[in-house]
C-alpha cells in the first residue's frame, strides 16, 4: 500500500513540474499593438506574444485567478512589472528596444511566458 501512496506522490510531482515548468507554450500570437492575456488556471493565455521591435505594443492583462501568485506579473529583463488586481484589466505598456525573447512571470516564477521581438 506504502508503495501505491509512493508512486502516486511521484506521479503528481512528476505533473505539477510538467505543468509550470516544462509545459509548451503553443503558438506565439502576434500582435500589432494591444492584446489582452488572460491570467487564470496556473497559465498566462496567450503564453507567447510576437511584436517588433521598437513599436509599443499594450498587454491588458485580466487576472482570473486569485491565487497569491497571479498578483503580478514581471517583465524581469525589461525592467517592468505590474501589480494584477483580480477581475480587472492592469495595462502594461512596452517599447521592445532590442529582438530576442523575454520572459514574463509571476513574482514566483510557476506562472510564465514570453514577449517575443522580431
Amino acid at each position: 500500500m506504502s508503495v501505491m501512496i509512493n508512486l502516486l506522490g511521484l506521479l503528481l510531482i512528476g505533473f505539477i513540474v510538467w505543468w509550470f515548468w516544462l509545459a509548451r507554450s503553443g503558438e506565439a500570437k502576434t500582435v500589432t499593438n494591444t492584446v489582452d492575456v488572460i491570467v487564470a488556471d496556473g497559465v498566462y493565455s496567450p503564453a507567447a506574444i510576437e511584436v517588433k521591435q521598437g513599436e509599443t505594443v499594450k498587454l491588458n492583462f485580466i487576472r482570473r485567478d486569485a491565487s497569491p501568485c497571479a498578483e503580478k506579473v514581471i517583465f524581469a529583463d525589461l525592467g517592468v512589472s505590474a501589480e494584477l488586481p483580480i477581475n480587472q484589466t492592469r495595462q502594461v505598456e512596452i517599447t521592445p528596444q532590442q529582438r530576442g525573447e523575454f520572459e514574463f512571470t509571476c513574482q514566483m516564477g510557476m506562472y510564465r511566458g514570453k514577449l517575443i521581438v522580431k
